[in-house]
């Protein structure tokens, strides 16, 4: 565990929340790429990709407006077709599903059942769309682990996405409740930030440590297993 992260006890939240792409799976398949291609040409008349956008810790909405603002389309054409959008991403994967390749990252199924197991609440707070993520998880089988999830069909901010998540949380749990997201963008550290939560970054998407660890998040770990090989022991 990084330095910074030495005395961060991993353990002592009430509740934990998981992006998805590059902390719990990551797809090996073009099917939500292929939806959002799709939908820019069905939906707008556009023929374009999101080849190039910076689309790691953005969602769904953000990505399709990148995007579509490098073609010109403007904000207004791109909010009056929202609607009409999200359905076609959503249509596109939910028919596809059954060949989504998801690999689970190493070591989360563990983490999980340890989580479960010390009687955690567990969350998704994902830049998906719902069906798409939940899509996502449960081809990755890991389905059973979480009682709630907060997606981006009504937020196009990250940061908007954690907040309602955290203030579920809190309904759930009372306000005082200790709350972490795990995540492995600059963006989720931010949003957590945003929101007051715990976070701890790991290195299992496309950035590396001294990415995330300039931002300052709790911790931040090349794997799940780091954690689990402490059993709980904070002193690193």
């Amino acid at each position: 565990m990084a330095e910074q992260g030495r005395h961060f006890d991993w353990t002592a939240a009430d509740a934990y929340l998981f992006d998805i792409d590059g902390t719990l799976l990551n797809t090996q398949d073009l099917i939500h790429y292929n939806a959002l291609n799709l939908t820019m040409r069905k939906v707008y008349g556009v023929d374009t990709t999101i080849d190039g956008i910076a689309f790691h810790g953005k969602t769904d909405l953000g990505i399709l407006r990148a995007a579509l603002q490098r073609v010109n389309v403007s904000d207004a054409e791109f909010e009056s077709k929202i609607p009409a959008a999200l359905r076609s991403v959503r249509e596109h994967v939910a028919e596809n599903s059954r060949r989504l390749m998801a690999k689970v990252c190493a070591s989360v199924p563990d983490l999980l059942r340890h989580l479960s197991g010390q009687g955690k609440l567990l969350g998704v707070a994902s830049g998906n769309l719902e069906s798409v993520g939940w899509h996502k998880i449960e081809a990755a089988g890991l389905r059973e682990f979480f009682s709630f999830g907060f997606f981006c069909d009504g937020h196009e901010l990250r940061a908007d996405i954690f907040k309602k998540a955290a203030e579920e949380v809190q309904r759930r749990l009372g306000r005082e409740s200790v709350i972490c997201f795990i995540g492995d963008t600059p963006e989720d550290i931010r949003a957590a930030r945003k929101v007051g939560a715990q976070i701890i970054a790991v290195c299992t998407g496309i950035y590396k440590a001294a990415d995330l660890t300039e931002l300052r998040p709790d911790a931040c770990i090349a794997s799940f297993a780091e954690l689990l090989d402490r059993n709980g022991d904070s002193r690193g």
